[in-house]
């Protein structure tokens, strides 16, 4: 039985020893996955759940548990044999069900599939820039909320470490002395194609002591005592995050050790054999010993033990305020009340989205302690900036504004890993760079995050930037993601409509696209009907010749064309279409409302045209745009590419002689 269990008796290493035999079982039986870093680097896991992290396998989700991110994802089977040795719900049929449909143990960890993942992970620095996300979370938490100490730690390899991500996300820890970010560094030197000293050269403990952090070296990755202690003198820190680099032997006890072939494919039976043999292990696909099991648990329970209940404990003993604001955390419903937002128009009706959407973020977020964001260095021009907010910064915990400086990729990272951690939180730069967050935007529709992505100077009117700030394809990019929420309003009533639309929303993504131009604020345009995804904006009133269909600035363009149109007798339904997806899931009957069948529909929107192919059938009703924009005045531009009020009128009229 555990309790009576000799702690100066446990076997450490044949524990160990365990979790690598299940792990490389689990990759034999399903003929896929990577048993090197199984093999090499057991000892830094085990460390780390045996003596250190903070958490409960019985309520894996309590909301003061240490994080833990398995930046090097292929991984899996390594953290799932540890969940499972740990005592999280996992069975032995779960893990021999790794990499199959359905199950538990998915190839990559996905959040939410199997207890005990933090952060999904997969495509390599993508964990862990996320881990920031949580360690600037937990800081601010931490100061807000004298219940909340907890840290954030993460697996990762030399391929974490190539990408640019996970520099990027490295200057901004580093910057904000996030002590209780501890990195542990698998650096095994080998990576898929071969040696790393062929692609990876860098003095990497150099990298991250320039960038504001403390290196500790464990030279030998096999001894699980040297990285625990490494552990201990990491949370000692109390003013930069830390970098463990622990030296491993990639494939360790595997006739492949050392090598770049052990890294991805499963090993041969008869190496297996010689494995277990040499670690002193019964040659017996998932064969547990029932005493290591034991005994991890009961290390895990002597020092986790009512961690949660305590947490809840002190809960109780909040006043009743902070309780209430901190279940807001812990709640994963993440919805906004906006009812008593009241927008103040400016006199003449003009009004550039942007400052639009600056009206809308400065009334909601300091009234909503789950709300916090940033910019890639363009405050400014996103106008995103919350007045008086305060900066995150070492020195204000409290801040409700991240300078992320000109780091996009790591943004959106950063961005998830505050949504993973009970935030709402959003991020902003111009929409020709969303490119830079692509990966992260999708991390964050796979995660289902509650996200706000705002992008500014949408369209060719950006003008005088030029073609390398004028987005175009990447609305139809943005559009094509899977459970992606994107909207582009054409006014102040649809941005307050957008944003209404977005914070009614529970969980998952997404983007507002705003132009930067003043506009006229429309009588026309309800905000209200812009959660259905388009509406009826100007309509006829007998049956139309032609339904032109918009979405943005354009929506301007196309409302004079259709009353200069109306002159010369051709009646023009005018559609906006703030949100393509949402309209399209509309039931039947209302998209039969607002376009019906028999009526010639025709798309004005400067962007890619293969965001209409489901509406439109023909490409002569697309009046888009495939190609790159200009560099001039704005209105010039429009002229040039067709898409000025004269131009679109000329283009509907001969489409429907």
């Amino acid at each position: 039985m555990i309790n009576a269990i000799n702690a100066k008796e446990i076997d450490e290493e044949k524990i160990i020893n365990q979790i690598r035999c299940l792990g490389i079982d689990m990759i034999h039986e399903a003929n896929s996955g990577h048993p090197g870093i199984v093999l090499g680097a057991a000892p830094a896991i085990y460390a780390l759940y045996a003596h250190h992290l903070k958490f409960d396998p019985k309520n894996p989700n309590y909301f003061n548990r240490d994080r833990f991110v398995m930046s090097a994802g292929h991984g899996s089977a390594l953290l799932y044999a540890t969940l499972y040795m740990a005592g999280f719900d996992l069975t032995l049929d779960d893990l021999k069900a790794f990499r199959q449909l359905g199950s538990k143990t998915p190839g990559h960890p996905e959040v939410g599939v199997t207890p005990g993942v933090d952060c999904t992970t997969g495509p390599l620095g993508q964990g862990f820039a996320t881990a920031v996300g949580m360690a600037i979370a937990e800081a601010q938490l931490r100061e807000k909320y004298k219940v909340i100490d907890h840290y954030t730690y993460v697996l990762c390899g030399d391929g974490d470490l190539m990408e640019g991500i996970s520099y990027e996300a490295a200057s901004i820890a580093g910057n904000l002395k996030l002590n209780k970010l501890i990195v542990l560094y698998d650096s095994n030197n080998v990576c898929l194609d071969g040696p790393t000293k062929d692609s990876f050269k860098e003095n990497v403990a150099m990298r991250f002591i320039s960038q504001g952090w403390n290196v500790i070296s464990v030279e030998d990755g096999n001894a699980y005592e040297l990285i625990s202690k490494a552990i201990t003198q990491a949370k000692s820190s109390t003013d930069k995050p830390t970098l463990i680099e622990i030296n491993s032997t990639i494939g360790k006890y595997s006739e492949l050790e050392g090598t770049s072939k052990v890294h991805g494919s499963p090993l041969k039976e008869e190496d297996i054999t010689k494995i277990k043999e040499k670690m002193g292990v019964r040659d017996i696909f998932f064969q547990v010993s029932q005493q290591s099991l034991e005994e991890f648990r009961y290390i895990i329970n002597d020092r986790c033990e009512n961690l949660s209940e305590k947490f809840e404990e002190a809960l109780t003993k909040m006043p009743v305020a902070e309780k209430e604001e901190l279940e807001f955390f812990m709640n994963p419903n993440k919805k906004v009340d906006f009812k008593n937002y009241i927008y103040d128009a400016p006199e003449d009706n003009m009004e550039s989205p942007r400052d639009t959407s600056k009206k809308v973020l400065n009334g909601i977020v300091p009234n909503t302690p789950y709300m916090l964001g940033g910019a890639a260095d363009t405050f400014g021009p996103n106008k995103t900036y919350i007045e008086n907010g305060g900066n995150f910064t070492p020195e204000n915990r409290l801040g409700k504004n991240i300078y992320y400086g000109v780091r996009e990729h790591a943004m959106g990272a950063i961005t998830n890993g505050l949504a993973l951690s009970g935030y709402r939180p959003y991020c902003s730069t111009f929409l020709a760079f969303s490119d830079y967050l692509r990966p992260t935007l999708r991390m964050a529709s796979l995660m289902n995050l509650p996200n706000i992505y705002v992008f500014t100077h949408d369209s060719i009117s950006v003008g005088e930037d030029g073609p390398t700030h004028q987005p175009v394809e990447q609305l139809l990019g943005l559009r094509s993601l899977p459970n992606f929420d994107v909207f582009r309003p054409a006014d102040a009533n649809e941005v307050i409509g957008s944003y209404k639309a977005i914070f009614a929303k529970e969980e998952g993504p997404a983007t507002i696209l705003l132009s930067r131009n003043k506009l006229p604020i429309l009588e026309y345009t309800k905000a209200s009907d812009v959660e259905k995804g388009g509406y009826v904006l100007l309509d006829t009133m007998t049956k139309p010749d032609a339904i032109v269909i918009s979405s943005g600035e354009e929506i301007h363009q196309v409302l004079e064309a259709a009353k200069n149109l109306r002159t010369k007798g051709v009646n023009i339904r005018v559609v906006s279409m703030p949100n393509l997806g949402r309209f399209m899931k509309q039931d039947e009957e209302y998209k039969e409302m607002v376009l019906p069948v028999e009526v010639r529909k025709i798309v004005v929107e400067t962007s890619n045209s293969m965001s209409w192919n489901q509406l439109i059938f023909y490409d002569k009703y697309l009046i888009t745009l495939n190609d790159f924009g200009a560099s001039g005045k704005y209105k010039d531009v429009y002229e040039k590419y067709g898409f000025d009020a004269k131009s679109i009128e000329e283009k509907i009229e001969n489409l429907l002689k």
